[in-house]
């Protein structure tokens, strides 16, 4: 395919300008990396001289001491948390379930179970003198379960209270602590 001279005339001056323009990009190209570069080192200086010292100053003053604050506070709440457990609830369960466990062995006593025989046989003979029928009733396993379910939820309701009661003197306000304006002592 041959090509007329006019065209290919115009081919040369669309590629000379195509060139130029590309030039002319490169240029422009060139000239903002150069802004960019210069804008990105004054972000940098200005980031380094004004925002942190901001940042750092704001991260002394506020970040850190809660932060702290928080820490100190959380770790004696688990302080006094862990001391009632083990002064408190756990004696006091503890208690509760050696009374409950001892209620049982005394109950499995044949003396006991003697005694209570005879007290029922004699209340029902007096109750037959009177005139009251006897009733059908539970053995004395069930009352000595009752007291034992007794025993333990006071235990534990007693625990759970001590653990939970608020205590004033435990709580110290930083808002009440005054100290003394230089106040020199008289001699």
């Amino acid at each position: 395919m041959a090509l007329s001279r006019k065209r290919k005339h115009e081919l040369a001056r669309l590629k000379g300008q195509a060139s130029d323009i590309w030039d002319d990009q490169k240029d422009v190209l060139d000239r903002a990396n150069r802004v960019v570069r210069e804008a990105s080192r004054h972000a940098r200086l200005y980031a380094r001289d004004e925002v942190a010292p901001r940042a750092r100053d704001a991260f002394e003053d506020r970040i850190r001491p809660a932060v702290a604050s928080g820490l100190s506070s959380a770790r004696e709440v688990a302080s006094a948390g862990r001391e009632r457990v083990t002064h408190d609830v756990l004696p006091a369960a503890s208690t509760a379930l050696g009374s409950a466990l001892a209620l049982l062995e005394v109950a499995k006593d044949p003396r006991v179970r003697d005694a209570l025989k005879r007290v029922t046989s004699n209340a029902s003979d007096v109750g037959a003198r009177v005139g009251v029928t006897k009733r059908k009733s539970a053995g004395p396993g069930r009352y000595i379960l009752v007291g034992v379910g007794i025993v333990a939820l006071a235990g534990i309701a007693y625990a759970a209270w001590q653990t939970l009661r608020a205590d004033d003197d435990l709580w110290i306000d930083d808002e009440d602590v005054t100290e003394p304006a230089g106040d020199s002592l008289p001699s």
